[in-house]
């Protein structure tokens, strides 16, 4: 039976929240959040909040993660926190056979502006969705159907609702501790935790307030998100409601 159930997403795309509400599962044992950041950061070179201190504390190479991420003797289910972005080797991917693989997907007006808020040169790269989208593609064409994919804000309109179907959909018991958790640094999380997850160290559940709240873009943020929507619009014709 497979046992690793591997969410993909881009940045500021509430891929924490999701990881507090599967971490909060009775059923799941480990939690990796964003296994390859480190690695990602080492091959780059992109100037991150922390960038040093991730690379040196994280395993920096991209074959020892990528067995770490593959193989789970657990009696439980490991859940796996991955930023499309920090993949590179597509042709390296059968280590995401062993999992059970589902996409999160955000509005990209809403992900390039929360992101360049955090991270000011942020570029079309950086964003997950050109990679996310390639990760989507193979995967699905591995399994023969379109993996599951789900839309944030479809998830904070009716959390229950959506991640009850995703569950269904996952083949997976539902389980009613994902729709609230401990606020807090939880010992699972990456050690950019501070910089990166601040409202979601105070969250206790799925909050809406301002996580929708729509910009006006112009400029490299219009341009960005102009560029990375066709991406978007492929995938999310596949979304659980």
């Amino acid at each position: 039976m497979k046992n690793i159930i591997s969410m993909w997403s881009g940045p500021r795309n509430l891929s924490t929240a999701i990881m507090r509400s599967f971490a909060n599962r009775s059923d799941v044992i480990s939690v990796l959040d964003e296994p390859f950041y480190g690695a990602y950061l080492k091959k780059t070179n992109k100037n991150h909040p922390m960038m040093d201190k991730i690379i040196a504390t994280m395993d920096t190479s991209y074959e020892s993660i990528e067995q770490k991420c593959s193989v789970e003797e657990i009696s439980g289910y490991s859940y796996h926190k991955h930023m499309s972005q920090h993949i590179f080797n597509y042709d390296s991917i059968d280590w995401v056979a062993d999992s059970i693989n589902c996409f999160l997907l955000r509005d990209p007006d809403l992900v390039v502006s929360s992101f360049l808020a955090k991270w000011p040169d942020g570029e079309i790269e950086d964003f997950g969705f050109i990679q996310q989208h390639k990760i989507f593609n193979i995967i699905s064409e591995k399994n023969g159907a379109p993996c599951p994919v789900i839309d944030s804000s479809s998830v904070l309109k009716n959390p229950e609702k959506v991640l009850k179907k995703l569950c269904f959909t996952l083949d997976i018991p539902w389980d009613s501790g994902m729709l609230k958790w401990e606020n807090g640094i939880k010992d699972y999380d990456g050690i950019w935790a501070k910089h990166w997850y601040p409202s979601v160290m105070t969250s206790t559940g799925f909050v809406s307030e301002g996580f929708n709240e729509r910009k006006v873009l112009t400029g490299k943020a219009k341009l960005l998100s102009d560029k990375l929507r066709p991406y978007y619009d492929d995938m999310i014709k596949h979304i659980i409601e």
